[in-house]
């Protein structure tokens, strides 16, 4: 048995029913393997374990680990060579992106995270190449880098049958290029099509790996509406029950998305799914921008979340989710840096006040954001998205010591009026210098700006060794592909939103 006493001038448990915060005033949590066994009053906690060792103390503020719900890469794409187009735009430009190492890419942003306090990760792998073999080796790649740098992951590797680079069938887009440009169109297309039998195998491998893991866990991440066919819809919902696993899938995060589903549907993108048993409270809808009011109260009917993505949106010109309209239906909402944040890198300090400044609406009594909800975003409502929830996003007995110690005079030097609330000036001055150790299940993963398990020094020179080779016939053949067939790409999308423009929900100006 292994005792630790984390000490604070203040602690932030959790929140109460009603999103009040609860808060401790020179407080303890006394940790023991791993977990929170006891939360009070520090005095009381050093009187009754006298032999235990204390971190933390005076001039400290500890808050739950932060979830950052929604991630995929490590380097950026930016990093990598490809500019902020519009999502699908954005597939053709990724094609030119560079191959890096799996374990040095996902330890980059794992680096990013852990320094802005999140301990936990929804990673998100979008795809792999090769056989089914390579796919879970690569998945396996991942993991065993979160596994390395301490940190704690729930992994997935997306689901995805069909429609790979835009919304209509591969063959017949790769038939209506040009003649020189269908081969190596063809050839990409082929590097990542693995027949669903063979998906839902890989699925099963991965899954298995992860048992009896303790921070890392394995759930299901059907791609998006476009990218699945019926039978793979099914299937995702057959995998959660089966498992009894959260379901992260990518919803409505652009107009030519909500226009797929019009047009394959007939309706709306979440209804559509709920008929195949998805949307539930196993169910997270990733980004929701172009949902609509008829969607918001099925999924809080349905008891569903919603994880926004700020900073994505804004880059990616999808537009801005109703975040105001979702916290009046009570449905839960989680915060995801996506590719990378608004500075393009994976601060979640950064994220979360960018969350609370985009949903200001004009007016003295419109709606918008508290800091004290945009915390619960980071903390129990990232955690509820996750096969970790109630173990995590709490300082509660019971629950996995993950957590974050400020350094409160880097949050408020050099003059912070005391009227201020606790979390208010946390979400709204709290930087990473500020960080002064984050832990995950009891384990200090980083201290004082250094990582204790492994050298953030020596991986950024891996990294740098590696890209500043030349790049490789198959990484130059891709960038002549991007270029070639991004045109086209964008012709496919003419006259996609030609129709009636949308009401909506939020109302930032006027023409007149």
């Amino acid at each position: 048995m292994t005792e630790l006493i984390i000490a604070a001038d203040h602690v932030l448990e959790g929140f109460g029913p009603d999103g009040t915060p609860i808060l401790h005033r020179d407080a303890a949590i006394l940790a023991r393997d791993g977990k929170v066994a006891e939360i009070g009053a520090a005095a009381d906690i050093r009187r009754a374990h006298p032999t235990a060792p204390v971190i933390g103390g005076a001039g400290r503020v500890v808050v739950p680990g932060f979830v950052n719900a929604h991630h995929h890469v490590g380097l950026t794409p930016f990093q990598l060579g490809s500019p902020d187009h519009p999502l699908e735009l954005w597939f053709a430009s990724r094609l030119a992106l560079r191959d890096v190492d799996l374990r040095l890419d996902t330890l980059f942003s794992a680096f990013e995270m852990l320094a802005s306090g999140v301990t936990t990760v929804q990673h998100l792998h979008s795809r792999a190449a090769g056989n089914p073999d390579q796919v879970v080796a690569a998945g396996c790649k991942v993991m065993d880098a979160y596994r390395e740098v301490g940190m704690r992951a729930s992994y997935s590797m997306a689901l995805r049958d069909q429609n790979r680079l835009v919304y209509a069938d591969d063959a017949v887009f790769t038939a209506g290029l040009p003649e020189a440009l269908r081969p190596a169109m063809a050839a990409y297309f082929e590097r990542f099509t693995i027949p669903l039998a063979d998906q839902l195998a890989i699925f099963e491998a991965l899954r298995q790996s992860a048992v009896g893991t303790e921070r890392i866990a394995v759930q299901v991440a059907p791609a998006n509406l476009h990218w699945l066919t019926d039978a793979a819809l099914e299937a995702s919902a057959d995998l959660s029950r089966r498992h009894d696993l959260p379901i992260h899938m990518h919803v409505l995060e652009t107009p030519y998305q909500k226009e797929y589903a019009a047009r394959r549907t007939g309706g709306s993108a979440i209804a559509y799914l709920d008929r195949f048993g998805l949307v539930g409270p196993r169910f997270t809808v990733g980004h929701g921008v172009w949902i609509s009011e008829a969607d918001i109260e099925l999924c809080a009917h349905a008891g569903a979340h919603v994880c926004h993505n700020c900073s994505s949106n804004f880059r990616l010109k999808s537009g801005i989710a109703p975040v105001n309209r979702f916290l009046a239906q009570g449905i839960p909402v989680a915060i995801g840096i996506d590719e990378a944040g608004i500075n393009d890198d994976r601060d979640m300090l950064q994220e979360m006040r960018l969350v609370l400044r985009a949903h200001r609406e004009p007016g003295i009594d419109a709606p918008h954001p508290t800091s004290a909800q945009v915390m619960r975003m980071a903390t129990e409502h990232g955690a509820a998205t996750t096969p970790f929830a109630g173990r995590i996003g709490r300082l509660s007995p019971g629950f996995e010591a993950d957590l974050v110690m400020f350094d409160w005079d880097g949050v408020t030097w050099p003059y912070q009026d005391e009227t201020m609330p606790l979390v208010d000036v946390l979400v709204h001055r709290a930087r990473t210098a500020a960080v002064k150790t984050v832990m995950v299940a009891g384990e200090v993963v980083f201290a004082d700006g250094a990582f204790t398990r492994i050298s953030r020094e020596a991986v950024l020179e891996d990294i740098a060794a590696a890209l500043s080779r030349p790049r490789t016939s198959q990484e130059l053949e891709r960038i002549e592909l991007s270029r070639a067939v991004l045109p086209h790409v964008r012709r496919f999308y003419d006259g996609w939103l030609a129709g009636e423009a949308p009401e909506p929900f939020y109302r930032p100006n006027a023409a007149r």
